[in-house]
């Protein structure tokens, strides 16, 4: 029976990424369509990030998460696309067993670090707008250092946590995957034992981290919106809400997106819905976020202007 399950083991060699579709013409249009995608994603991030890195006015706790959040939308676009990308230019779509248990510990580690990231951004515009006067005080250089250090450390360990708990199981039967990434889910379909003890902690991770964060968030925003309708004015009142307006939108792009394929029950579940939403949150947000934090932030498009002043 041992000596049964060791040769299942080596069965699947490699995994084969179903992706959208095998019509050769439309793959071409969907290489150009993405690539244009991560070309804005790779371009926007940077920009975000270099801006924040020279600009003597951004340099504060909410602009310092946010150059992190950038840099986390980068790597996260690219652990999926440059792979997505070679995908639609060739015949077989293969991944290996160790590069597909690669790719889901770092999407699922830069996935976490980014839940976990939007908490903190949103505690911290909890603070600047709640208790203004505290702020300097309570978020000082070293707890944000500190906060960024717990983000990174939590979505890296429990990444570890999913991938090995997936990739321990004996892949014997079918090597397709029904997607354009090795995601947990679908891999987990694939064993051929009973993955009933991975999936549920797996689960309970993910239900622990996911609600964890989204209660911060929802209970800083409840503060906020509680102090900014208090405010006399409504010039001061619409002067608190830009300064989280921006957050705002990126935390329901992500959390609807996420919550809507993680969530979701078993008997609602459909493979080609659940590709459209993943492109989305995977590779769309990724590309709107450094859009949405430069265009409706007031601070962010002036230091663009004075750069882009300084260079002529």
């Amino acid at each position: 029976m041992k000596n049964m399950e060791m040769v299942n083991r080596t069965l699947v060699a490699e995994f084969i990424l179903i992706g959208f579709t095998d019509d050769p013409v439309i793959q071409v249009l969907l290489f150009g369509l993405f690539f244009s995608v991560y070309l804005i994603t790779l371009l926007g991030n940077m920009g975000i990030i270099l801006i924040i890195w020279i600009s003597p006015a951004l340099q504060t706790p909410m602009y310092f998460f946010l150059s992190h959040l950038s840099f986390t939308d980068l790597c996260y676009s690219s652990v999926i696309t440059p792979n997505m990308l070679a995908n639609f230019l060739k015949q077989k779509k293969s991944i290996s067993v160790m590069g597909c248990a690669a790719q889901m510990y770092f999407f699922a580690s830069l996935a976490t670090i980014e839940n976990l990231l939007l908490a903190v951004m949103a505690y911290d515009r909890y603070v600047a707008i709640c208790h203004p006067l505290l702020y300097s005080t309570i978020m000082r250089s070293r707890i944000c250092l500190q906060l960024v250090i717990m983000v990174y450390t939590c979505g890296y360990s429990t990444a570890l946590i999913h991938t090995v708990l997936t990739v321990r199981l004996n892949f014997c039967g079918s090597n397709l995957i029904n997607h354009f990434y090795c995601d947990v889910p679908p891999v987990l379909s694939l064993a051929c034992v009973n993955a009933y003890q991975s999936k549920a902690v797996i689960f309970a991770l993910a239900i622990l981290l996911g609600t964890g964060s989204l209660l911060v968030t929802l209970m800083s925003y409840t503060y906020i919106i509680v102090t900014i309708l208090g405010i006399s004015s409504s010039r001061g009142r619409r002067k608190a809400f830009s300064t989280c307006a921006s957050h705002f939108t990126a935390v329901g792009l992500f959390y609807v997106t996420v919550l809507f394929i993680y969530l979701r029950p078993p008997s609602s579940y459909s493979e080609t819905q659940n590709k459209v939403v993943s492109v989305f949150y995977a590779i769309v947000i990724p590309m709107l976020n450094p859009m949405i934090y430069s265009l409706r932030n007031r601070e962010v498009k002036e230091a663009f202007g004075k750069v882009a002043m300084n260079n002529r």
